[in-house]
């Protein structure tokens, strides 16, 4: 099962993610998505569990919860919408 993690302090490092979330359940994916440019954090990202136990477990704790200052948003990752592509120089 895999969760969406936001309002991520930019200094969380994928590494913090899977200790603060491997305490409710086995982990076996961590993601922070970065900006393509600058490299910096887009302040959110995805942890991933072997089971929906551990992931909703993980959910009730840490949802709301402060870390570096801030509160996190932890719920199920939804499936991505497709966008269309827009090419450069293309205005809608």
């Amino acid at each position: 099962m895999k969760l969406y993690v936001g309002n991520l302090s930019f200094e969380t490092t994928e590494n913090d993610l899977r200790d603060l979330f491997s305490e409710h359940g086995k982990v076996t994916d961590v993601a922070i998505l970065s900006d393509r440019e600058t490299g910096r954090s887009r302040g959110f990202g995805f942890v991933t569990f072997t089971d929906a136990t551990g992931a909703n477990a993980a959910i009730a704790a840490l949802n709301g919860k402060e870390v570096s200052g801030r509160a996190l948003t932890v719920n199920e990752a939804r499936a991505r919408e497709e966008r269309p592509r827009q090419f450069a120089g293309e205005r809608r």
